[in-house]
């Protein structure tokens, strides 16, 4: 069956119109890649440090009180 140009009925006006959804929900969606690297404040890295026993109380209570004043 020929088309004569009429694309179908209007079937290319429709997938025109999945691939601009398409394309937005790809790139226009916040979400956060998998295996990514995420950005650490200083005092994220610290409370880490704290957690796994690196630095003890004393010196984590001193560098957190240095991190909160600068």
């Amino acid at each position: 069956m020929l088309y004569n140009g009429y694309h179908f009925w209007g079937m290319h006006l429709i997938w025109w119109f999945i691939w601009i959804v398409l394309i937005f929900w790809i790139f226009g969606t916040p979400y956060d890649v998998p295996g990514q690297r995420k950005k650490q404040s200083p005092l994220d890295i610290l409370q880490k440090r704290f957690a796994s026993g690196e630095i003890n109380k004393e010196e984590y209570l001193e560098r957190k009180k240095i991190l909160e004043n600068t």
